[in-house]
């Protein structure tokens, strides 16, 4: 009987589908088996991906002794050559998806001149071509001999129809199990290969060849292998199409000279053209970087490095200590779930019903808490979220930006280990957040984000790699309608075949995330920097810099609508300026300058739209960044509940519309209600700071021709009416609770003086820049004076020892003098953000400023405290090099201090942090 099963979808395969071509062969005609002897166990690092070291004989011995002695899991066999190091080695698409321990054991052997030569320059030793053309036939031969069964999966349909003839005539007792010829859009679907791979496993054979083609051949069996009952796997490729005739083999001259990718390439040009001409030169390059011997036994005797290969262990957490699952519920906030789930809702009313129902039928078999900050939504959010009292709801009253939200969320979360972060806007598919913990407890990631759809059902391309300067130029002017271009011109991952099998990626959108408990303790909260965009690029950097890896699971599936952040030109324009303070944060001012440079260069291919236009404004300087959606802080509760301490605020500014809104939004509540006095003096300035003051309600704006700080005090002194008095400088953030805490504090008899606390903000500064404000914050005695937070202040007798502003060029050290140590208090509070300049020569300039206002107030006096401080906070090697940094500016500061200071007859400030 000649039964054969084709089918190009899981159909039942019963014994009677057996290919029993007649009785064996006798024996004189197979190899003896003795040929074929184990090798010792040598690997190598090819191109970053792990290859075995073994001889023809060496190989099938080892794959047919896993077939006749099956091991607890499958052994798949590849072969590596440069295709394989494109897709799997290091930069790779699917790099280390195979090292991860999984369902599967790999063989992968060596094939193609490269990597046959670059392992013989490592170890000495000639290496034989083991492609699977090469090791099929002895394979056959050996599963003829000892009546081993095998299986095809993949080919056409026609092909394998004539692979059947082929074998029917050539070997007709070899014991053909069954023929599987899916449609590749079908093995894209995890539920159909899961169901295909259960129905090979009705009649499972010893032997499986599969035949997909690489990479999907690799990752099919590395996800759904184990599926099959197969004992041994065979990633073979284009075995299928060699063994039926349909394709020739490279003649033999050309073979051996390792030109049988120019044959093929010549009968196939379109399909191979860019595997091999463009995608094989950077595995190549790849190759010769990353290439290392990393454990080889020499079978002939000699010495070599002793060395074993064994896959990549996940080590899986232990289970915390959760309550156990209540269905249909969510934990309260007290307990511990197995996943606490952050949802950030704006305006998200007709969103969150769906989401929290999703949610509950995701609590069988795993409890869950859903914790809801609101961004103060002003639809019916928040009395939605108010039916449900198991949902721990945090309010806000202002709109803290996306970042604010989940830290606000997890501030209020209670105990919590993995968080699973959504946007309001997804719907769950069943089973999505269990698939999720399964690959992050398989894979040992930090985060792990799921497969997303759009409404219609079509895959949403949400896998990202991580920003460069070549990737913005690509995405400026290609978008979307190039999605073939190569990787590194493109941020956005377009290949369809990421997003079919789970791998290991770089970063992806935020919509929705797993992250795990140790990745949540060790990263820290979010940036709330960015508002909006730009945030989770920024997460998943930091969790992939603690040495975890991000990991996308297409089997967990989640709608996502895409409408919740919503869209307006701002909106545009926030995007594109976040991608050049992430570019800032993370890399030098000039790499973040050709980062600004692409993304400007974008928004003009695009001007006619109104969002890129402004973008592009925002970009080249025309608009202030200040002025794109922000977080807007809720009102401060100690105005509405109790008085708040009276006092003032004053404000010199000096073109200043960059900032000043920065400045005045942690006031302007207070200013509004009438709580505190708020002044800005405007001098000398030719922008638009007095038009953004003037828009805070309650806030106080003068105007001054006179470009002078000095002036500017004085002015504002003279129409100020309130005590005690803060003197902000423009471009210092404070918050309510330190204003409150200075005015509480100078209203008590006999206070004279003070200032809040500060922190340097340092981010996207230079190295020396860096150093010399660590090694500034750890001296001592710059955290006893006014001067050095861009705000103190006075009490009506504090001021009476000065009637007036003199013409200081440091009028906080001028008031610092003024002052004994007891009469100055340095306030705990939540500490002003001080922007320190970015480059060493702002900093200088800086300097050259600080110490002429220190020379003109010391008349000559010498100090040398400050050295002795210096060397006193020196504990280590990088202290003692941040000292170093720290005294060679100061010196250089030092000696110019003489020089001018104004820029063009105005302010002598620091530009380069005023965005």
């Amino acid at each position: 009987m000649f039964g054969i099963n084709l089918v190009r979808s899981p159909a039942s395969v019963s014994g009677t589908d057996v290919m029993d071509l007649g009785q064996a062969l006798p024996p004189a005609q197979f190899p003896p088996l003795g040929r074929f002897a184990p090798e010792p166990s040598s690997w190598a690092i090819v191109g970053g991906t792990s290859v075995d070291l073994r001889g023809v004989d060496g190989a099938v011995a080892e794959i047919i002794d896993a077939a006749v002695r099956p091991q607890p899991k499958p052994l798949a066999v590849a072969s590596a050559n440069l295709d394989h190091v494109f897709h799997f080695g290091a930069g790779g698409r699917w790099e280390n998806s195979l090292e991860t321990a999984g369902s599967v054991n790999w063989l992968t052997l060596l094939d193609g001149v490269p990597l046959r030569s670059t392992a013989t320059h490592m170890t000495g030793r000639q290496w034989p071509r083991l492609a699977g053309s090469d090791l099929i036939v002895p394979l056959l031969d050996q599963a003829e001999a000892q009546g081993l069964t095998v299986g095809f999966l993949g080919g056409s349909l026609q092909t394998q129809q004539l692979l059947q003839r082929t074998l029917k005539e050539g070997r007709p007792r070899l014991q053909v199990v069954g023929w599987w010829a899916p449609e590749r859009a079908e093995l894209a679907s995890p539920a159909f290969s899961t169901e295909l791979a259960q129905e090979i496993a009705l009649n499972p054979p010893d032997l499986l060849v599969v035949g997909l083609g690489k990479p999907r051949q690799e990752l099919w069996i590395n996800e759904y292998g184990a599926l099959t009952g197969a004992p041994v796997l065979l990633a073979f490729g284009a075995v299928v199409d060699f063994l039926a005739g349909r394709i020739k083999r490279a003649p033999e001259a050309m073979s051996g000279a390792g030109l049988e990718w120019a044959w093929r390439l010549a009968l196939e040009p379109r399909r191979l053209a860019n595997r091999y001409l463009v995608q094989g030169p950077e595995a190549y390059w790849r190759m010769k970087r990353i290439s290392t011997l990393v454990g080889f036994k020499d079978p002939a005797g000699g010495s070599g490095m002793p060395g074993s290969k064994s896959p990549k262990e996940v080590m899986v957490p232990a289970p915390s200590a959760s309550t156990g699952p209540v269905g249909g519920r969510f934990l309260p906030r007290e307990a511990m779930a197995d996943v606490t789930v952050v949802v950030v809702t704006y305006n998200s009313a007709a969103d969150i019903e769906p989401l929290l129902a999703c949610l509950r039928t995701e609590t069988t078999g795993q409890s869950l808490k859903v914790v809801v900050a609101d961004n103060g939504s002003t639809d019916a959010t928040v009395e939605l979220l108010a039916r449900h009292p198991d949902v721990v709801l945090v309010p806000g009253g202002g709109n803290r930006g996306y970042a604010g939200g989940i830290n606000a969320a997890l501030r209020h979360a209670g105990p919590h280990c993995d968080v699973l972060v959504l946007n309001p806007d997804l719907r769950i598919l069943p089973g999505a957040i269990a698939t999720l913990r399964e690959r992050m407890a398989r894979s040992g990631a930090g985060i792990v984000v799921p497969r997303l759809l759009d409404d219609d059902g079509t895959i949403y391309t949400s896998l990202r790699r991580e920003p460069s300067t070549l990737r913005a130029i690509g995405d400026a002017f290609m978008g979307s309608k190039v999605s073939g271009r190569p990787e590194w011109l493109s941020e956005i991952d377009y290949c369809p075949e990421s997003y079919d099998y789970p791998h290991a990626i770089e970063w992806a959108t935020g919509a929705a995330l797993l992250i795990s408990g140790a990745a949540v303790a060790r990263v820290g909260e979010w940036d709330e920097r960015y508002f909006l965009y730009s945030e989770e690029t920024d997460y998943f950097r930091r969790v992939r810099a603690s040495g975890r890896s991000i990991w996308f699971e297409p089997a967990a599936t989640m709608v996502h609508s895409r409408g919740g952040s919503g869209s307006s030109p701002e909106l545009t324009a926030l995007m594109a300026i976040n991608r050049v303070r992430y570019a800032r944060a993370h890399h030098s001012r000039v790499y973040a300058e050709g980062i600004r440079a692409a993304a400007t260069l974008g928004t003009l291919a695009r001007i006619y739209k109104e969002g890129e236009r402004e973008a592009c404004r925002a970009l080249v300087g025309l608009r202030p960044w200040d002025g794109l959606p922000h977080a807007v802080p809720a009102p401060v509760p100690v105005v509405a509940q109790a008085p708040f301490p009276g006092g003032a605020v004053i404000i010199p500014a000096h073109n200043e519309a960059s900032v000043i809104a920065r400045t005045l939004r942690p006031l302007g509540a207070l200013a509004a209600s009438g709580a505190i006095e708020v002044i800005v003096a405007c001098n000398g300035c030719t922008d638009a700071t007095a038009v953004v003051a003037a828009s805070f309600p309650g806030v106080q704006v003068l105007e001054l021709a006179q470009a002078s700080k000095t002036a500017a005090l004085n002015a504002a002194d003279a129409a100020c009416s309130r005590w005690p008095r803060l003197y902000l400088d423009a471009d210092i953030e404070t918050t309510a609770d330190a204003l409150a805490a200075v005015f509480q504090h100078l209203a008590a008899p006999g206070s004279l003086s003070a200032r809040p606390a500060f922190s340097y903000d340092t981010t996207g500064c230079s190295p020396l820049v860096k150093a010399y404000y660590r090694a500034r914050a750890r001296i001592p005695s710059h955290h006893e004076h006014l001067w050095g937070a861009g705000a103190y202040a006075v009490s009506a007798a504090g001021h009476e020892r000065f009637a007036v502003f003199p013409p200081a060029t440091a009028d906080d050290a001028y008031v610092d003098s003024l002052f004994t140590a007891e009469e100055k208090a340095i306030l705990a509070t939540a500490p002003v953000i001080v922007r320190t300049p970015a480059s060493t020569p702002e900093l200088l300039r800086t300097l050259r400023r600080i110490y002429q206002g220190k020379h003109e107030l010391q008349s000559g006096r010498r100090d040398s405290a400050g050295l002795r401080n210096l060397l006193r906070s020196v504990n280590g090697l990088v202290p003692a090099f941040d000292a170093g940094v720290y005294g060679s500016l100061a010196v250089l500061g030092k000696l110019q201090k003489r020089s001018s200071l104004a820029r063009a007859g105005g302010w002598d400030r620091d530009e380069s942090r005023r965005a």
